[in-house]
């Protein structure tokens, strides 16, 4: 955007008046361009790994390229967070150490930066929408209709703006909730939109997660449904910069040549993510495709080198290669039918355990179904460690 049409943005009489649609996201003083944003968005289905993506994409800046980014979940939902959320649902309720609850994504960014998130690190819908209406009953908006656009999408950038000037990032990442085409997130993608058009396009990098289907009955992997979901986020006026296609198992090069032609990707930034032996492995994976070196191009940023955690990670993923032997340790509790009700506890055990040189077996025991003093010995019987978790 021209430096004078950002001016005008930060005119407090444009703020005011009908002259203008702009709705300032801006916070005072703050200057566009000065922090950089990659933006992480889904399609075909969810859950298939954008907060792993994120986790790892963040990592790689953060430990390789010595980058201060700043994750940021957006979660569609109208609850103000997760903390009332059933597991059986949503999985595990990650608390910060403010006390947010928040999205168990928030936990694996913080696993794999190594270092505490605060509120200011998540959003959801009810947040924003409460945000608005007491702004709006305090007379915030000047007797302006309070409308999705300017002012729904206004709030979301100037979320994102406000968590870069306080922390001064370098790069601030954000994850988009669900699946391009939901409702839920649909103002979400559009505050991207508009937030690209404000920055500039140098300064905002768009990262599609599709997942590539292979369907038993055929034994082919068929990507219409990844073709369509990028068609959808492109007729919502956003371009991705790079595609990364989620699989079971590495993909043929014509897929990816596929997901190309139908995005204006480049096929060398259409990136193949298939499923890893381990998860902590996936950041050296991203890296030997290329995909940081990416972003870093996009955004005309220039690497300042591994920061002093990056040894620290690469020796826990050697202890992990290296390990030997088994440790088997039951987890008993209300939720274990989904694992991810307890996700913090698993990951603190498979990054705990290497260290001892041994692997994890994990036994998920529900309590509810142990009645007798017999079920608990055989639920119980040749473990090496029991948590009850809280």
């Amino acid at each position: 955007m021209p430096a004078e049409a950002g001016q005008k943005l930060l005119d407090p009489l444009a703020r005011k008046t009908d002259e203008h649609e702009f709705y300032s996201s801006m916070p005072p003083g703050y200057a566009p361009g000065r922090t950089k944003y990659v933006i992480v968005t889904g399609s075909v289905i969810s859950g298939v790994g954008k907060g792993t993506l994120s986790s790892c994409l963040a990592n790689l800046l953060e430990l390789r390229h010595g980058l201060r980014v700043e994750p940021v979940k957006f979660d569609g939902y109208l609850n103000y967070d997760a903390g009332t959320l059933n597991p059986f649902r949503h999985g595990e309720v990650f608390v910060l150490d403010d006390g947010t609850e928040c999205d168990l994504d928030l936990g694996s960014y913080e696993r794999f930066l190594d270092r505490g998130l605060a509120k200011a690190n998540y959003l959801t819908a009810g947040k924003i929408f409460k945000l608005i209406i007491d702004k709006e009953r305090a007379g915030g908006f000047l007797g302006r209709d309070v409308q999705f656009i300017p002012h729904v999408t206004g709030e979301i950038k100037k979320f994102l703006r406000a968590l870069a000037q306080k922390t001064g990032a370098d790069v601030v990442q954000v994850e988009v909730g669900g699946t391009v085409g939901d409702l839920e997130n649909s103002y979400f993608l559009e505050a991207m939109r508009e937030l690209a058009y404000e920055e500039g396009r140098r300064n905002v990098c768009f990262i599609n997660v599709a997942y590539i289907l292979q369907p038993r009955s055929l034994g082919e992997f068929k990507s219409k449904a990844a073709q369509l979901g990028l068609r959808t986020l492109m007729s919502l006026g956003i371009q991705p910069d790079i595609i990364v296609a989620r699989s079971e198992r590495p993909i043929p090069d014509k897929v990816r040549e596929k997901l190309s032609i139908y995005s204006n990707v480049p096929v060398e930034r259409v990136v193949n993510a298939h499923d890893a032996e381990s998860l902590y492995e996936v950041p050296e994976f991203l890296h030997q495709q290329g995909l940081d070196v990416s972003i870093l191009d996009l955004l005309g940023l220039v690497s300042r080198g591994h920061n002093g955690k990056a040894a620290e990670w690469q020796e826990l993923v050697e202890r992990m290669r290296s390990a030997k032997g088994m440790v088997v340790i039951g987890v008993v509790g209300k939720y274990t039918s989904v694992h991810d009700s307890y996700l913090s506890i698993q990951k603190a055990l498979e990054c705990s355990v290497p260290r001892a040189g041994k692997r994890l077996e994990l036994r998920w025991i529900d309590a509810e179904k142990v009645r007798t003093p017999q079920e608990a010995a055989d639920a119980l019987s040749g473990l090496e460690g029991i948590i009850v978790p809280g």
